[in-house]
């Protein structure tokens, strides 16, 4: 019963703005690509 409530929690969970920015900046795939990411995130352009 407890775990199909858990299920049920992750099924609905909406991902909060610091969870989104840290997924974009995890997908960099270098460095340079990092840092582009980062100043995004900082402006606010991504989201």
């Amino acid at each position: 019963m407890f775990k199909q409530l858990q299920k049920l929690r992750r099924a609905f969970h909406v991902p909060s703005q610091q969870e989104r920015a840290n997924n974009y900046l995890n997908q960099a795939t270098d460095r340079i690509d990092l840092e582009y990411r980062m100043r995004q995130v900082d402006r606010g352009v991504f989201l």
